[in-house]
């Protein structure tokens, strides 16, 4: 069988590839097709040890077949990812991604057991996957391409068609200045967080499930063994608060306005019973510490409980979801199965493996850091050499760190009233540069303009609503805006960091086991702790550099190394 280089790849070139859970494999280089029939996995890994190409894949499911036969490819390119980074949202099927680089209509998009007028099911070659009227050919993006290997080939070989157009795509847009830094990077890096994803998917988390099971257990009793026993438990529950109460009130914990209600019978009037309002007036009455702690145990029992661990925790002690290194908005990565919004309380559960500890590293300040830094305003990046940014912010506004925080954040979030938008005026005289950037965002997003990130994310703003009036709505799209900007491009900044470490590990024997907003946790064995630590400074500073090379912005991490997560500070 012919090698890579055989058929004309060069390292870091872009080679087709398509990976099915039936075990089919096709490769493509330029117009070369290889059907891999005799040990694909193990040319694959050859290839990727000895020559490194991008490989390029229609879909993060390649990924995660390969990593299920124990194959972690080193780079790639993700059409699906690099999709909703050009053209912003979620959607990115096949079918759509290809009319969307060839100027057809996504209105009619071919489907299976279609017929059209003239040509039955499309007409032409049933083994092409381009019809003669430029549509993908449904049967192949269904799947129609496992079990022949040709056929996977040549569907390589239209992911690197669609891979060369965003490429075109993405160039242009930095010709035109709608992106400010370099698109191409961004797409790489976002392409390679996919395969952290699936990477992170198989791997879980690690978690002791027998403290799980006993921690569940003190919160919300023994796993109930029928319907009855779960509704004498929620009746339980409820009863911890209800007893604050009248008899016979008929309060719905469950329902926001009959909790209200219940508030306004005991002289508290709120907006809203969101837990941050609540958490000042725990000793307004005694039903408001109860409804906090009922708060916490529902959860538990509803989300996070025994089912929960039955259903996401391995034998092996791992939690397992899903996980996207895109969530269709500003371009934050996302899991699922809890890993992304796990209680503080089960935190003391995540702990590492006999052997191994976890080093966790938070970015620190990161959006501030990142403002200063896609704005270019030199103050504001002057700031950012202090370890605390917001301590040089005080000094220049002339007020409390902690008012100089809240400064910042309303300058991100569009925050105008009261303190924040007293700060606020205050940032707009200490640091006009950054205060316009944000300003013209908002401007942009109140007009309904879906505004680029720094590396180049389109943040679609026809999506945002908020209220029925056209003013509100506009509002609302302007503060989205404000914020996406910072937000999106701190995302593109945390996962060029994240795909910089996975690349960097080596023999270190550890792995990124959580991605956490601004926050890595590594699962590593504790003789190389000391030197996951460096690597994670090392590695922020290489990420910072290839990210935006002429910020001048000093980026910091919190780091700590802990046997359970919850020990990190």
């Amino acid at each position: 069988m012919p090698s890579l280089v055989d058929l004309g790849a060069e390292r870091g070139g872009l080679v087709g590839l398509a990976a099915a859970p039936d075990g089919t494999v096709g490769v493509s280089v330029g117009d070369r097709l290889l059907p891999l029939v005799d040990d694909p996995i193990g040319y694959l890994a050859r290839a990727d040890a000895e020559l490194r190409p991008r490989w390029v894949c229609w879909t993060p499911e390649t990924a995660a077949v390969l990593v299920a036969h124990g194959l972690r490819l080193t780079t790639c390119w993700d059409v699906a990812a690099v999709h909703r980074l050009l053209f912003g949202g979620w959607r990115a099927e096949p079918a759509r991604i290809w009319a969307s680089l060839q100027g057809l209509d996504r209105r009619g998009l071919p489907v299976l057991g279609q017929l059209d007028l003239m040509g039955g099911d499309g007409g032409g070659d049933p083994d092409a996957p381009v019809r003669p009227d430029g549509h993908l050919r449904p049967e192949f993006v269904s799947g129609g391409w496992w079990g022949s290997p040709q056929r996977a080939a040549a569907w390589a070989r239209t992911a690197v068609l669609a891979a060369e157009v965003q490429q075109s795509r993405l160039a242009a847009a930095k010709e035109r200045g709608e992106v400010a830094g370099d698109p191409l990077a961004t797409a790489r890096a976002e392409s390679t967080a996919e395969l952290l994803c699936a990477e992170l998917a198989a791997d879980g988390l690690p978690i002791d499930r027998a403290a799980a099971t006993a921690l569940v257990t003190s919160i919300v009793g023994p796993p109930p063994s029928d319907e009855a026993a779960a509704a004498s438990a929620r009746a339980e529950r409820d009863a911890d608060v209800l007893r604050h109460l009248p008899p016979g009130s008929g309060i719905d914990l469950r329902s926001p306005n009959d909790v209200k209600a219940m508030l306004r019978r005991v002289g508290i009037d709120v907006p809203d019973t969101r837990a941050w309002r609540l958490e000042g007036m725990r000793d307004a009455h005694p039903v408001v510490d109860a409804l906090l702690r009922w708060r916490k145990a529902e959860r538990i029992a509803t989300t996070f409980g025994h089912l929960w661990l039955a259903e996401h925790v391995g034998e092996d002690g791992r939690l397992r979801g899903a996980w996207s290194a895109s969530d269709g908005a500003a371009g934050r990565m996302t899991a699922q199965a809890g890993l992304h919004n796990l209680p503080a309380e089960l935190r003391p559960v995540v702990k590492a493996e006999p052997g191994y500890v976890f080093v966790r590293a938070d970015l620190g300040q990161i959006e501030p850091r990142v403002l200063a830094a896609v704005s270019g305003d030199a103050a504001l990046r002057a700031a950012t050499q202090d370890d605390d940014l917001y301590l040089p912010v005080a000094t220049r506004l002339g007020v409390e760190r902690s008012v100089a925080k809240i400064a910042v954040l309303a300058a991100m979030y569009g925050q105008t009233s009261g303190t924040a938008g007293q700060a606020l005026r205050g940032m707009e005289a200490a640091y006009p540069v950054a205060i316009q950037y944000l300003a013209d965002a908002a401007r942009m997003g109140q007009a309904g303009i879906s505004p680029r990130t720094y590396g180049g994310r389109l943040v679609r703003m026809g999506e945002v609503q908020d209220g029925d009036h056209r003013g509100t709505a506009a509002a609302a799209r302007g503060r989205y805006a404000r914020n996406a900007m910072v937000q999106g491009a701190a995302a593109e900044l945390f996962k060029v960091w994240a795909v910089t470490v996975r690349a960097r590990m080596g023999d270190l024997d550890g792995r990124i086991v959580l991605c956490l907003h601004d926050e890595l946790l590594v699962h590593v064995r504790t003789e190389h702790a000391d030197d996951v630590v460096a690597l994670l400074d090392r590695c922020l500073h290489e990420a910072a550099y290839r990210w935006h090379p002429t910020s001048g912005v000093r980026f910091v991490t919190d780091t700590s190394v802990v046997a359970s997560w919850a020990d990190a500070k």
